[in-house]
């Protein structure tokens, strides 16, 4: 599985509004992201885990 890079467009209560290179939007637990994670940062998604893109 390749992996995809997500960039947080916004934190909504318990969910992170996550863009796709592509523009698609997907909406992600808080739970299954790194912690401390803000609008703008960036995540790596690959083997079913995020990471946070240095």
């Amino acid at each position: 599985m390749e992996p995809i890079i997500l960039t947080v467009r916004e934190i909504w209560g318990d969910y992170a509004i996550l863009v796709a290179p592509d523009g698609r939007e997907r909406q992600t637990s808080l739970t299954q992201l790194p912690e401390g994670l803000k609008d703008g940062d960036r995540v790596r998604f690959e083997n079913f885990e995020y990471t946070l893109e240095p």
